[in-house]
Formats: C-alpha cells, structure tokens, sequence
C-alpha cells in the first residue's frame, strides 16, 4: 500500500499566530480547539486520510474566544488557496479534503463536508476557496459578531444566493459529539441570524426561501 501524502500537523496559540499561516501550495486546515489530547488524535487521524498534502493547523483557544473569532484569526492570516474549518472532534472518510477539492473547482466558493446530517445542504464543516471567501466579510471567514453557531449557516446561504456552494458525498467528515443533539444551541446567535436574514445578510440575499433556511 502506498504511503498517504504528506500531512503537517502543527499547534499555536490563538493569541500568538504568526503573519502567515500555511502554505501557498496546498490547502491549510483550522481546527480551534480547547482539548489538546482531543485536538491531536483528530488532527492526525484527517491528516492521515486527507488524500493530498496538506496542512493541520490545530489553534487553542486559550482565552475562550470562541470558534468563530479564532477560525477568523487564522483565516486572515492564512496564505493557502483553499482553507478548511472543523472541529477537534472532526473524523474524516478516505480522500475527504481530495474529493473536496475536486468538488471547488470552477466556480465553487464553498463546499459543505457531508457530515451525516445535512447531506450538503449546510457546512457545518467547509472548505472554502480563499479568493472567494475574502469577499464576504471584508477578509474574515465568518460574520465576526457569531461566537459558536450560525456563522456556518450563514455562510451557506451566501454560497448558495451565489451559486458558489458545492457538496460532494464522497467528502466525508463528521462529528464525533456524543451529546451533540442535546446541545443547546447559542440564544444570541440565533437571534443575530434571525435579524440578519430579515435584512437579507446585508441586502445580499434576497430570495425569502433562502432567507428562511436554518432559521
């Protein structure tokens, strides 16, 4: 059996990242994270069954800053040209990122990971083109007024006003939450979502259907 391509797994600081992050020749994976043990055995595990070279940079949330702020510290330093967000509890099926990154090209701006849940609809884990992504939130990966949840939701809708969100089932990567459908999901992030979908996220999308998913 051959050896899988190369996967660098690397550990900073939210609050100490360098300039640039990553490389201009494959794609950078963040994961925030606040279980180092937990963190590592995910990062090796995707790296491993990337498909492509890669590199998984795994970023703790030291100061509890929350997933979105610090997912969006590293975007904006990344110098990668696809950027992938997950979890420290992500597993990943064989070839994820390679099917994934197949599935971005053209006019692909995001692709929604199938998580065992939404089928594509929302990514709830994604891979973004940097290009693309740059453009929405003035160089930030999520709106930054989220903290834990609907920023992916938002970004969804986005994609798909622009015809830029793209799925494929062969680009597997789920969570491992044992207690994930008895979370309970943040009263004022929801709350942000539902007021910026009644404004058509900033008069971007203006299609009602699509303003009401995930609401």
């Amino acid at each position: 059996m051959a050896d899988p391509p190369a996967a660098e797994v690397v550990f900073a600081d939210a609050t100490e990242l360098p300039a640039a992050l990553g490389r201009a020749d494959r794609p950078l994976v963040a994961m925030p994270f606040v279980d180092a043990r937990l963190a590592k055995q995910s990062a090796v595990q995707i790296g491993r069954r990337a498909g492509m070279p890669v590199t998984v940079l795994c970023v703790h949330d030291a100061g509890r800053a929350g997933f979105i702020a610090t997912a969006n510290a590293a975007f904006r330093r990344s110098v990668a040209p696809l950027f992938a967000y997950v979890a420290q509890d992500a597993f990943a099926g064989r070839g994820w990122l390679a099917h994934g990154a197949r599935a971005l090209t053209g006019q692909g701006g995001l692709l929604a990971f199938h998580d065992g849940k939404w089928g594509g609809r929302l990514a709830a884990f994604g891979l973004v083109r940097a290009d693309w992504a740059r453009g929405n939130y003035a160089g930030d990966l999520f709106h930054p007024g989220y903290r834990s949840h609907y920023a992916d939701a938002e970004l969804t809708v986005l994609a798909t006003a622009a015809g830029a969100l793209r799925a494929d089932p062969a680009a597997m990567l789920v969570e491992v939450d044992w207690d994930k459908e008895a979370s309970a999901v943040s009263a004022d992030d929801r709350a942000l979502y539902a007021a910026r979908a009644a404004g058509g996220f900033d008069g971007r999308v203006s299609d009602p259907g699509l303003r009401g998913m995930f609401g």
